[in-house]
């Protein structure tokens, strides 16, 4: 008797929700075979244990066995080039240098916010707050000119096919390989400019930081460090915020954070551990060799794709794990991933959102959502996938 697996994506009923299927698959089966949407055979991870497994196994990489390391210039690769990249950035990093940047953040979702406010109803929370704040701290972070930010805008979101469409609705391949080559020209001229001239910025800091054992980076490897501060600080900082006003607006607790503004940081995590299947997955990971997970036996080679969304919401791991919670301590969720590839710009995605969302809350109260959850568009993007608009009045 052969059994078909199943194709991904599954049925997802509520976008802020995730797919049913991932609480079934818990139950009876953490690790199962699937199919992704272009066909190929994979392994699904669903439980929290297994998801940290998998995270945490250095036999299972972010990169296929044997992927060449030439040409490889960003930190999705594995094994001991990763490690050094890793160190040389995670010296810039640092918290104490991350945590100089929460004032000047604080003040521009203060500014947007404002803004948004004096705009008027009705408004769109990714166009009016979460989009331009996050870019402007990218800019911020990269040292790039205030004129020059909306263009650099553009090129993030034609690159990470933000609602990139072609001529037959759907993408646009051409579009996004000409926005990534562009935006790559662009980050090898800022690096060039800022070696003459090294500026209070993290892209100065990381051109001039070096160890006596890794050396330094390198031309090309501050551009793809650079490209991965755009993806990680932008589209996944923008989407963070607006899937956080969301679920603050339709749980109606959005007044109480404006009421206890000194708990911001645990409403973040706890909005962060709730987001859901459409936006904050991990990357692929491939198995280098053979690895068994709880009886599963994963062959060298093959696929492995985990769900953050169905660990965060493991009632073996957090009690009661759909209710919006802020008080849950511990909330060891998973939603900046775990282990070597845990992300680095964690920090400050934290503060980022933080800032926006008590920004939002002490201004505007009583914002509602223009239009039901169900029918906010969501991009489609190969890195991360958030609403396109979150229309809200007030």
């Amino acid at each position: 008797m052969t059994t078909t697996s199943p194709t991904l994506p599954f049925d997802q009923p509520n976008p802020m929700e995730p797919p049913p299927a991932h609480a079934e698959l818990r139950e009876t089966a953490p690790v199962t075979r699937v199919r992704t949407p272009d066909g190929q055979p994979a392994w699904l991870v669903t439980s929290y244990h297994l998801v940290s497994r998998v995270l945490t196994d250095p036999r299972i990489g972010v990169a296929p066995a044997g992927a060449p390391i030439a040409g490889n210039d960003t930190l999705f690769q594995d094994g001991p080039a990763h490690g050094r990249l890793r160190r040389l950035v995670a010296k810039v990093f640092t918290p104490r240098r991350i945590a100089t940047l929460r004032p000047a953040v604080e003040r521009l979702a203060a500014e947007r916010v404002a803004a948004l406010a004096a705009a008027g109803p009705p408004a769109d929370l990714v166009d009016l707050l979460a989009a331009p704040l996050s870019i402007t701290v990218i800019g911020e972070m990269l040292g790039i000119a205030v004129e020059e930010r909306e263009p650099f805008r553009r090129w993030a979101d034609a690159a990470f096919m933000v609602d990139t469409t072609g001529p037959d609705g759907g993408f646009d391949p051409a579009a996004m390989e000409q926005a990534w080559r562009g935006l790559y020209t662009y980050m090898g001229d800022l690096i060039a400019a800022k070696r003459d001239a090294l500026a209070d910025d993290l892209l100065s800091d990381l051109i001039a930081v070096r160890d006596s054992d890794d050396g330094r980076l390198d031309d090309g490897e501050l551009v793809g460090m650079a490209a991965t501060l755009v993806s990680a600080g932008y589209l996944s900082s923008s989407n963070a915020i607006s899937v956080g006003a969301i679920q603050l607006i339709t749980t109606g607790r959005l007044p109480d954070l404006a009421a206890e503004p000194g708990r911001v940081e645990a409403y973040v995590e706890e909005l962060l551990r709730r987001q859901a299947g459409l936006t904050g997955e991990a990357m692929p990971r491939w198995a280098h060799e053979e690895v068994d997970l709880d009886g599963v036996r994963v062959e060298a080679g093959d696929l492995v794709l985990v769900r953050l969304s169905g660990a965060n919401r493991d009632p073996a791991r957090f009690s009661d794990p759909d209710r919006f919670d802020p008080d849950r301590q511990p909330n060891p969720h998973l939603a900046f991933g775990h282990g070597p590839h845990h992300c680095l710009g964690a920090a400050l995605a934290r503060i980022e959102v933080g800032a926006a969302l008590l920004a939002l809350a002490r201004e505007l109260p009583d914002l509602r959502l223009a239009r039901p959850v169900e029918e906010i568009r969501w991009s489609e993007g190969q890195v991360d996938i958030g609403p396109v608009a979150v229309p809200v009045t007030w």
